[in-house]
């Protein structure tokens, strides 16, 4: 199922070429997180903890665009 992609004010993000960019950042992210996952993996790393600190990285993001 494709994501439908939102605006803070619960509109769609129509564009074509937007969401064809979000697609692609999606993947590359997946792909790249998926790498990293097997190797720590290989290394002999706990699964929980390895999702846990995947969860933790996407949680600390920073929004460079806030307007506080």
């Amino acid at each position: 199922m494709e994501t439908v992609w939102k605006r803070p004010d619960g509109s769609i993000v129509a564009c074509t070429e937007k969401i064809k960019v979000l697609r692609e950042n999606l993947e590359e992210l997946r792909q790249m997180a998926q790498d990293a996952f097997e190797d720590a993996l290989l290394m002999e790393c706990d699964e929980a903890q390895i999702r846990a600190v995947f969860q933790e990285v996407i949680a600390g993001l920073e929004n460079p665009y806030n307007k506080d």
